[in-house]
């Protein structure tokens, strides 16, 4: 059995950041990483090409009669920028007390390598596992997962023949609580593109005899708020999935503190949806956000230019019931018709992703006919959980978005379990990432039960 932590330090020195083609090498070298790891396991790996980077699919066998599993995760990480607020070089593992730095030792290096190490000395313990395993590990996660409804279109056949997924790319809370991820939100992004004259113009020789499209701009967005936090796109909300008394029960549970979360994020004020607190709302309500503009000067001093375009960038959090192609319709309209005379406005699509949803067993709304695998899996969890971190698990839907979740349900028609891993102090994406050995530890004991749980009735 190797050791997971000099494996998981080798997996990040790899700087295999997906969306920028400087680092081909350091993406190659990660997946084959993970197929090197995976083939000496004893795993029959198939190296899936695709139009950017490769998906790894490696098998274990056995008898038909034997529950299936797919272990799915991502051997890609984002950019390190800005690197000078790295307190350690990002793709050098560095451990310093308990904790292993480095960019995707939590995200999902660390996670995934939880999950291979645990499944590893499980096989050593007991080579006759009646278990069959599939690892799906993908290299496009962090730049919207362009390839994956290709792959699925050609092996969804395959896919289908397993009970279930298992994955590990959500959160815990903190450090001695377990969440049990039962519903991701879904995204719609788009940019708006504002256009008043033909080109840049002096503001004194031109300024006050047309249309600003910075202005304009600031106008459409100010409209797509109301004062108390709703959003104001005529459509946005209807059809959206009602929250259940028992998943906000499952919540209060966690027993948040307002004041510590404002603290958190700097801010002395919360502003929510209606009739849901702050904890609720990053869970359970749909959002529409900017998270980019510009338009005109950027540079330092001043430029008295009125420029030709503005832009913002525009993401909604889905949640069920909530179709991306559906709400960016609605956005797209409500801003056309919010648009000032004198601008024309362009649209660009980005990349989207469906909500999703599982009910564990014994809930008001457990769907009739569940898997009795699935069922199997998610008591499983709670026998483990309870076991190795000495308190059950709380199943919540978290605010996040893991798109491929639900491209798998819609296409093989599997649903997931997904057992956090990583801490909000990971710096998950930001400078001095890195992930708690402590519950790297947890986790593969964790998962060792999850899946021999799986092998008896």
């Amino acid at each position: 059995m190797f050791d997971p932590v000099e494996k998981l330090k080798e997996f990040i020195r790899f700087p295999s950041v997906s969306t920028d083609s400087s680092f081909k090498e350091g993406m190659a070298g990660s997946q084959k990483f993970v197929s090197d790891l995976l083939g000496s396991m004893g795993f029959k790996v198939e190296v899936v090409k695709t139009d950017v980077h490769p998906l790894v699919l490696a098998s274990r066998g056995g008898d038909p009669s034997w529950p299936h599993v797919v272990i799915y995760g991502h051997y890609d990480v984002q950019p390190a920028d800005p690197v000078a607020l790295w307190k350690t070089p990002p793709f050098e593992p560095t451990i310093v007390g308990n904790r292993i730095y480095g960019r995707g030792a939590a995200d999902n290096k660390g996670p995934l390598m939880t999950n291979i190490a645990a499944v590893a000395a499980l096989l050593e313990e007991n080579p006759a596992l009646p278990l069959r395993i599939t690892f799906l590990v993908e290299g496009e996660e962090e730049m919207g997962s362009p390839s994956f409804p290709a792959f699925l279109e050609k092996y969804a056949g395959r896919l289908k023949e397993a009970d279930f997924v298992y994955l590990s790319d959500t959160a815990l809370p903190n450090e001695q609580q377990v969440v049990i991820t039962c519903g991701l939100r879904g995204l719609a992004l788009l940019d708006v593109v504002v256009t008043g004259a033909k080109g840049d113009l002096h503001s004194g020789l031109h300024g006050g005899v047309f249309r600003n499209p910075i202005q304009a701009l600031s106008e459409i967005l100010a409209t797509l708020h109301t004062p108390e936090g709703l959003v104001n796109v005529p459509g946005f909300y209807d059809g959206v999935l009602s929250v259940e008394p028992w998943e906000r029960a499952e919540l209060s549970k966690l027993a948040g503190d307002g004041k510590a979360y404002m603290d958190f994020l700097g801010v002395d004020t919360f502003y929510t949806t209606p009739g849901f607190s702050p904890f609720e709302s990053v869970r359970f309500q749909p959002t529409l956000e900017f998270n980019g503009i510009g338009g005109g000067y950027q540079g330092e001093g001043t430029k008295t230019v009125i420029p030709s375009k503005a832009f913002a960038k525009i993401s909604c959090r889905l949640v069920p019931n909530q179709e991306p192609d559906r709400i960016k319709e609605l956005v797209c309209k409500t801003i056309l018709s919010r648009a000032p005379k004198g601008v024309k406005i362009d649209f660009v699509d980005q990349h989207k992703g469906d909500p999703y949803v599982v009910v564990p067993p014994g809930r008001p709304n457990t769907p009739q006919g569940q898997s009795p695998v699935l069922a199997r899996a998610f008591r499983a969890t709670d026998e483990a959980v309870s076991a190795v971190w000495g308190r059950p698990p709380l199943y919540l839907r978290e605010g996040g978005s893991v798109p491929i979740i639900a491209e798998i349900k819609k296409s093989t028609g599997l649903d997931s379990v997904m057992l956090g891993l990583f801490l909000p102090e990971d710096n998950l994406h930001a400078p001095n990432e890195s992930f708690n050995l402590d519950v790297m530890r947890k986790g593969v004991e964790t998962a060792k039960r999850i899946l021999r749980g799986i092998t008896t009735s």
